[in-house]
């Protein structure tokens, strides 16, 4: 609802008697600053606005301070803006927009204050215990936020470590949300409660990436050698039957200037994350025990996403335990309700993995 000029008009024709354009818009008005006595401008301040000149050079001086007013509030849409000129017409877009207020991060003087680790605990502390003694052998200051929904919570001492106890059983994208809610730095690493940090994995890696291409907003690393990049092939239905999704194992080919990373639409359960930009699209909390994939079709067309080889990370010894199996591998009712909110939501038809 601001007064803007339209930059770049002009007409460009051979001799003529004279030279008369026109211009329409729908959800604004135009019209000509500084018009002076002798202009020949019809519409001032409507949505039709005609210019007319004997001077090619007149007239163009005219159209460069045509303006451009919305007048319907809105903090995201466009206009379309015809330009006739005998029986040529040009059509452009205006975007109409609410200007964002930025949200910056102190980047600090060292990894502490650009990236907090996250971790979803469920039942298994000695494997959590494991986990954080291997990040603090490089990392002894690095704050570690813990979402745990366990059913009889244990106490995690330590130093930088923030231990957020949830209802029980609430499920892993719950956990997510939480986790990702209470960060304060510019990024964030997933990890897995059973997880094992290396001696030579290096979370400067991955930021060295994602400031390097400040567009992406996931990284992926891998986990014993894998590293789960895929694509997410979609075709979108009609408004009755929905589309479909086919999740391949490929990727859209690599990252300019980043020897070893690709562009993906999914990686594996081990990335950092830009905090703002994974805020946006959040975790379904529906969506309690098995869950991963989802997260990236929730985000599709909206994270940039990519891996990138060389950023590992180790997996403690799995074990098998009756509790935490039970919830692991939820029965079939689970799996086909999980299913029928994944196809509703999403307006889908068929998944294909």
């Amino acid at each position: 609802m601001n007064k803007t000029l339209i930059p770049g008009l002009a007409l460009h024709a051979q001799n003529r008697t004279i030279y008369e354009v026109s211009l329409r818009v729908g959800k604004g008005v135009l019209s000509v600053m500084d018009v002076q006595e002798g202009e020949d401008v019809d519409g001032q301040n409507e949505r039709n606005l005609t210019i007319s000149s004997t001077d090619l050079e007149k007239l163009n001086d005219l159209l460069s301070r045509v303006t451009y007013t919305s007048t319907v509030y809105h903090i995201k849409t466009e206009d379309l803006a015809y330009f006739s000129f005998e029986n040529h017409e040009v059509i452009f877009p205006i975007e109409i927009r609410r200007p964002s207020v930025p949200v910056l991060y102190d980047p600090g003087r060292d990894i502490n204050s650009q990236v907090t680790v996250l971790v979803k605990a469920f039942l298994r502390y000695k494997e959590l215990r494991v986990l954080i003694k291997s990040i603090r052998v490089n990392y002894p200051n690095l704050k570690i936020i813990i979402a745990d929904d366990s059913h009889n919570p244990e106490k995690i001492d330590g130093d930088n470590i923030e231990h957020y106890i949830m209802p029980p059983a609430q499920g892993w994208f719950a956990g997510r949300n939480l986790a990702v809610s209470q960060v304060t730095t510019k990024y964030f690493l997933w990890v897995d409660d059973d997880f094992l940090f290396l001696n030579e994995m290096r979370i400067e890696s991955f930021v060295k990436i994602m400031e390097a291409v400040p567009e992406l907003d996931v990284v992926g690393g891998e986990v014993d050698g894998n590293r789960f990049a895929f694509k997410l092939l979609y075709q979108e239905g009609n408004s009755d039957e929905g589309g479909c999704i086919t999740r391949v194992r490929a990727t859209h080919g690599p990252v300019p200037g980043l020897d070893g990373c690709f562009f993906v639409d999914g990686v594996v359960n081990y990335f950092m994350g830009r905090t703002d930009a994974v805020r946006r699209v959040g975790f379904d909390p529906f969506l309690k025990r098995v869950a991963h994939t989802e997260f990236f079709i929730d985000g599709l067309g909206g994270l940039l996403v990519a891996t990138c080889e060389g950023l590992r990370i180790g997996h403690q010894e799995r074990k098998v335990t009756g509790d935490y199996n039970k919830y692991r591998f939820p029965p079939k009712s689970d799996s086909d309700q999980k299913n029928n909110h994944h196809f509703f939501k999403n307006h889908l038809k068929c998944i294909k993995y």
